[in-house]
């Protein structure tokens, strides 16, 4: 029988043959990653953890010791990345929205379980749900669910294009494609995608739950060595500078709601942005609230955070409803999911050339500064995400996984930004806001809208309502990352004695946040998250690959009766070894 890279092969005799002669190997069920047996680093990987922490730490260094010239060497990096790698952007997270249609809707590979067959999933589906929103989009949502939609209210292509004028009824329906677009399922799946590479390994075939693992079905045991090192270490950089925007977006307004309640004029800048100590004071409650909860682990902190955020999420959203354009959003809800879904495929390949011309610049210039940037966004949050989609996906089918990690929360999102985002582009409309919420910096926007349509009172313990699910959600996904980054480092085990690498995590978020925001504002976070997502978005192109291989592979085993779980595996190995 000749030998496949990347399989687990059972040495028999002919005296095998009795169980039969199978055309295809059982898959590799065992990947040893060499863990540190005593001392700090015990149950680390240190050529994973050591050169992720030194890269990390000479990157806040860098920003706070040589600020000037990490903006401008960071700038320029970041213009030839976005200008060159635009492309490989934008057709990458049309692949991945492929990939996870056919793996959902193909009947042979949408019945197949993540974990042994007859597995039960560990969490509830509302706990489930709230786990998926709350890590992967919560802070964004209350950011953008009234700055994406004003952002192409006031410029989008059709604008630039002059199909539409700025802050017109006729920018309303364009703005709304677009802001579905970012918001759909180019982020989902993005997350989707690697969710599954990671955990259909890990709770099928029982490998470490970590990055390296899902690239095995491609390239066997050479991902125990420095090729897996690596790849854990690309994994670990961009999981710290994507979790890194979400905390600063949600610093930034959570700043701006203590302001909005009236906690001092300390909080603010000259210019309306958070002031430098209002960003320290606000990092140490947020990451060390974040720290205490990472510590109780995800079955307690970390899924009871995800509930009351879930609540807190939905009573703002029916307030909304209720008091804000109730029924002009769900027009534009219904309008903008018919838009999305008629236009999927045309503006997810759609690149737009600068071709010499103003026009073809400044189209190509919008699209680098939103859709670029939100896939890169996505994918450098795509390993924290997936990680821990992965970790809380145990025992569901493939379809149902799918359907659930895709479709819901890209509906939720699309609510959220009709109901939300229709409210305060009402207010400007019919005149009533005059120009106080577009006006406003992002950040404040969502308060804005709240102070035009309530009344003062009322507003001001709404706007209490949102700072408190602000800093639910910074804590949910700071302590999420947290441990996602020692599971990483830790090889796949998320159990045992991680204190003073937590702290060493939390602590890190907090300097790359803080120090970003500080010396060259959330633009500084975007551009170094940017750069980072550069080396995992190669990685994510290759789980792409190696989950659609695992699976077809697992399809083929089931119909020549070759094990395809760990369990089953093992079994067989007994009955080959009886056999001999």
């Amino acid at each position: 029988m000749t030998s496949r890279p990347g399989e687990a092969h059972l040495q028999t005799d002919p005296q095998a043959d009795a169980l039969g002669d199978w055309p295809i190997d059982p898959p590799l069920v065992e990947l040893d990653i060499e863990t540190h047996d005593r001392g700090f680093y015990d149950g680390f990987s240190r050529a994973v953890t050591i050169p992720a922490k030194v890269i990390v730490s000479l990157l806040i260094m860098w920003a706070i010791f040589f600020p000037v010239n990490a903006g401008k060497t960071l700038g320029a990096a970041n213009s030839t990345i976005i200008a060159t790698f635009g492309g490989w952007y934008v057709y990458l997270v049309a692949s991945l929205i492929v990939a996870c249609l056919l793996l959902a809707l193909v009947p042979g590979t949408g019945s197949l379980r993540i974990g042994p067959p007859g597995e039960k999933p560990e969490f509830s589906r509302f706990s489930w749900f709230s786990m998926l929103f709350g890590a992967g989009i919560g802070i964004g949502m209350l950011t953008y669910s009234t700055g994406e939609p004003l952002a192409h209210f006031v410029n989008n292509p059709d604008i630039i294009r002059g199909m539409a004028d700025p802050q017109s009824r006729e920018a309303v329906r364009p703005a709304y494609m677009y802001t579905f677009l970012h918001w759909g399922l180019g982020a989902w799946c993005t997350y989707a995608l690697v969710g599954l590479a990671i955990g259909y390994v890990a709770h099928r075939r029982n490998l470490p739950l970590t990055i390296r693992s899902a690239l095995a079905p491609l390239f066997g045991k050479v991902m125990e060595g420095p090729v897996g090192h690596v790849v854990d270490i690309v994994a670990v950089v961009a999981t710290i500078l994507g979790v890194a925007v979400t905390m600063g977006l949600g610093v930034e307004q959570f700043v701006a709601g203590l302001a909005r309640l009236g906690l001092g004029d300390w909080l603010l800048a000259d210019d309306g942005s958070a002031s430098s100590l209002a960003i320290i004071v606000s990092l140490t409650v947020l990451v060390g609230a974040s720290t205490i909860s990472a510590l109780s682990g995800v079955g307690r902190g970390i899924k009871w955070l995800s509930n009351i955020n879930m609540g807190l999420s939905i009573a703002l959203l029916a307030l909304f409803a209720a008091l804000g354009a109730g029924l002009f959003g769900l027009e534009l809800l219904g309008v903008g999911l018919w838009d999305y879904l008629t236009t999927l495929p045309q503006q997810s390949l759609r690149l737009w050339d600068r071709d010499g011309t103003t026009l073809g610049a400044a189209l190509n210039q919008w699209q680098l500064d939103w859709t670029v940037f939100y896939w890169a966004w996505w994918i450098a949050f795509a390993p924290f995400v997936g990680m821990f989609i992965a970790r809380i996906s145990r025992g569901r089918t493939i379809r149902e996984y799918m359907f659930g990690v895709t479709i819901v929360p890209s509906l939720m999102c699309f609510v959220w930004m009709a109901l939300v985002g229709g409210t305060a582009i009402e207010l400007e409309l019919s005149g009533m806001a005059g120009g106080r919420i577009v006006g406003a910096p992002m950040s404040d926007q969502l308060f804005a809208t709240l102070a035009v349509l309530l009344d003062p009172g009322l507003a001001l313990l709404v706007a209490g309502l949102v700072v408190v699910l602000l800093m639910t959600y910074l804590v949910t996904s700071a302590d999420s990352a947290i441990l996602i980054v020692n599971t990483i480092n830790g090889a796949g085990d998320d159990e045992g004695s991680r204190r003073y690498h937590i702290l060493f995590w939390g602590a890190a978020i907090a300097f790359v946040v803080g120090s970003m925001l500080i010396l060259g504002g959330i633009e500084a976070i975007r551009i170094t998250m940017i750069i980072g997502a550069l080396p995992f978005s190669f990685v994510v192109a290759l789980m792409c690959v190696a989950i659609i291989k695992a699976v077809v592979f697992d399809l083929i085993r089931k119909r020549h009766g070759v094990p395809t779980t760990a369990q089953a595996c093992e079994e067989w190995a007994e009955k080959v070894s009886v056999a001999g």
